[in-house]
């Protein structure tokens, strides 16, 4: 003879009963999604809003850099919202040089304010 324990178990999303398997924790698909992504939800949007700004970055090199190798003014990157803190790589020449990249697309910082933009050969 099997004895039964009937423990009260609620969803952790709605808190509604929970019917089934004794390890289910939701009552739905619905629920355990909703509550996965707020458990989720600080760290997702720090990582989407890193990413919104490198795509919006690369997007600025890419729209100013039509020829592959063109200066640019410091004003004209920050008019179009370019973001000076977030890149994905940086190359340092052997004459110390340091190259920022978005992806492939990359900026040099020379003198009186310009920038030189240049395109990773893919």
């Amino acid at each position: 003879m099997y004895l039964y324990l009937m423990e009260k178990r609620e969803c952790l999303a709605c808190k509604e009963p929970v019917k089934g398997r004794v390890d289910k924790k939701f009552c739905s698909d619905y629920c355990r999604n909703a509550y996965n992504n707020n458990v989720n939800k600080n760290s997702k949007n720090l990582i989407r809003n890193i990413n919104n700004r490198l795509r919006k970055n690369h997007k600025i090199l890419t729209d100013l850099n039509i020829s592959g190798k063109t200066k640019v003014t410091r004003t004209k990157l920050y008019d179009k919202g370019f973001d000076f803190q977030f890149f994905t790589s940086l190359y340092k020449t052997k004459t110390g040089n340091t190259y920022f990249y978005i992806y492939d697309e990359g900026y040099l910082a020379l003198e009186n304010e310009l920038f030189l933009l240049i395109r990773k050969e893919r």
